[in-house]
């Protein structure tokens, strides 16, 4: 058979029906943290030492959101108040900020107090932090870390 003999012409009438086609986009948001590195300080802590890093966030178009910053993992950590500990049988802490502008307003994990507000756009959004080791009495050489838990609430 040739092609044109399988492209039969009908005159008798047609018939229609339309379908629709449909897809739901529910508000949705993707929070993605890169690592803040304080560096190596060579001898004391006796002026400040500021480093920041980025939050990626992803949420559907128009969807609000607030971030949050967990207060960390670092023994005597609460709320605002944040400290990177010691290893081992080291009990040393140092005193950290994270603020949502350079050394302006403190970033916490309270909704509507100290977190990050913003309108979803669809593609990633970054929001920097900026972190401050300030001056303070230094604890005994070691490496000193704390995890902090970045939270988008949408």
């Amino acid at each position: 058979m040739s092609a044109s003999a399988d492209a039969a012409t009908y005159l008798n009438g047609s018939a229609t029906s339309n379908f629709d086609v449909t897809l739901t986009i529910v508000a949705n948001c993707v929070i993605a943290a890169a690592p803040l590195n304080f560096g190596s300080i060579q001898g004391v802590l006796s002026t400040a030492v500021n480093v920041n890093t980025t939050v990626n966030v992803t949420c559907t178009n128009t969807t609000p959101y607030n971030v949050g910053l967990s207060a960390g993992t670092g023994t005597g950590s609460t709320g605002t108040t944040r400290y990177m500990s010691g290893t081992g049988s080291n009990t040393g802490t140092v005193q950290f900020n994270l603020f949502q502008a350079a050394g302006t307003t403190v970033w916490g994990n309270t909704q509507g107090t100290n977190t990050l507000g913003g309108t979803g756009s669809g593609v990633v959004q970054p929001l920097t932090v900026y972190g401050q080791v300030p001056a303070q009495a230094t604890p005994a050489p070691d490496a000193y870390k704390s995890t902090i838990t970045a939270t988008v609430y949408f």
